[in-house]
Order: C-alpha cells, then structure tokens, then sequence
C-alpha cells in the first residue's frame, strides 16, 4: 500500500485495451466530486522519465537487448515514483497511472524472456516501497485489442515498438496480466474491456468508490498520536 493518505491506481492490460480512455472520464469523475487527482503515464510522467520514453519507444534500446531495456524502464520509473507519485501521495490525491510495474513483469519478463528474480530485483529498487493500492486490468483479446490500436495509429501516428509485434506475443502478454490478477486478487481487478465505454466507466467507477470507503475507513480507525 502507497503510504500517505493518497490514493495510487494503476491501469494495465494490452494495446488497445482503451485505458487511455477509461483514466480520463475516471479522473473527470472523481474531480467532479471534489478529489485531487493526478493522471501520469508510464513510461514517463517526470521530465526525466519522458526522455526515457522517448527512446524506448522509438526503439533505439531495442537494439541493445531486452535486459538494458528494463533496466531502462526501471531507471524511468524510480525518478518516476520519488519527483511525481510518491510526493502527490503525501499531498493526498489520486494517483492514476497509465501502466506501472506489472507492464515490466509482463512486457519485459514474461514476452522478454527475463528472469522473473531479475524482474523483481529491478522492481524493488525502482518502486521503493510504493506500489498501487488498486490496478485496473483492462482485458481484451489481442487481436482486438491490436485492430483498435492500429486504427489509433493510422488516425494519430505511427504504432510505437510494442504495438508492431506480432498477435502471439500480444496474446501471450494478455494471458499474463491476467496471471498476476489472479495471483494478487487484494490488489488486481479485471475488467471486460470489449464493452461499451459507458458500461466499463461504471464499473471502474464502482471499484474505486469501494477502495476509496475502504481507505476512509482505516483512516478513521487509526489512533490518534499524543501530541
């Protein structure tokens, strides 16, 4: 749990799952009932951490292999964590993430072939105790998935590097997001994300609602500190 009385959630699953979407009319909604809240992006969100963005995206570190590739994504996500998340936790807000640390298990170890004892390694340095208190895994088949994302791109731009690879590997990654769901229940939902967009903002909307009674409840159950 993010320390603090602030709220962390993280959004993953695969491209084209719509989680860009779901964060915004999620942020909307809770701004509309009064809450602080803080959409960022992974990788990215700090200054340091879109220049990293930028060349794993484009696929400059591809060539250097998958292992420097995470060691990337884990540099990007600790400056990540200390200069934006962790500070806007102490602040109280709501801290919606597009893709986190479960998008490195997945992309990097399981599709990247990684050892999971290096992966968690990675995780641990990078995160430094900050981890979400809820993550949305949006679900979708890949093909799916992959058709809406192809038509972003042709509308917008180009597809980046993780986008281009081949409907195997996006299924593999499917399979294992809902993996670590079911292996982190406390933590993990899943949801159907080849609903309507309405229908899914309800239910995300619903979830939060909980976490967020669940959250203001402990807070009134802790004991006060004698001055």
């Amino acid at each position: 749990m993010a320390d603090a009385t602030g709220l962390f959630v993280s959004f993953e699953g695969g491209e084209g799952a719509g989680k860009s979407t779901q964060i915004r009319r999620l942020a909307a909604w809770l701004r509309e009932l009064g809450h602080d809240v803080l959409v960022t992006r992974e990788p990215g969100g700090s200054p340091g951490a879109e220049a990293v963005r930028h060349v794993l995206l484009s696929g400059a570190a591809e060539m250097f292999g998958t292992r420097m590739e995470a060691i990337l994504f884990a540099a990007a996500r600790n400056d990540h964590v200390e200069e934006i998340i962790r500070p806007a936790l102490a602040h109280g807000t709501i801290v919606l993430c597009d893709r986190f640390m479960d998008s490195s298990r997945v992309y990097q170890g399981i599709t990247g072939n990684l050892e999971p004892d290096f992966i968690e390694a990675l995780q641990r340095v990078a995160v430094n105790g900050v981890v979400p208190d809820c993550t949305l895994i949006l679900d979708i088949p890949a093909e799916l998935g992959l058709e809406r994302a192809r038509k972003r791109a042709s509308a917008d731009a180009a597809p980046d590097r993780f986008e281009k690879e081949e409907l195997q590997t996006h299924e593999k990654r499917r399979e294992a997001f809902l993996d670590i769901a079911a292996r982190d229940p406390d933590r993990c939902h899943v949801v159907d994300a080849q609903r309507g967009e309405d229908v899914i903002a309800d239910e995300i909307a619903a979830i939060i609602e909980k976490r967020l009674s669940l959250a203001d409840d402990v807070r009134a159950t802790r004991p006060e500190v004698a001055q």
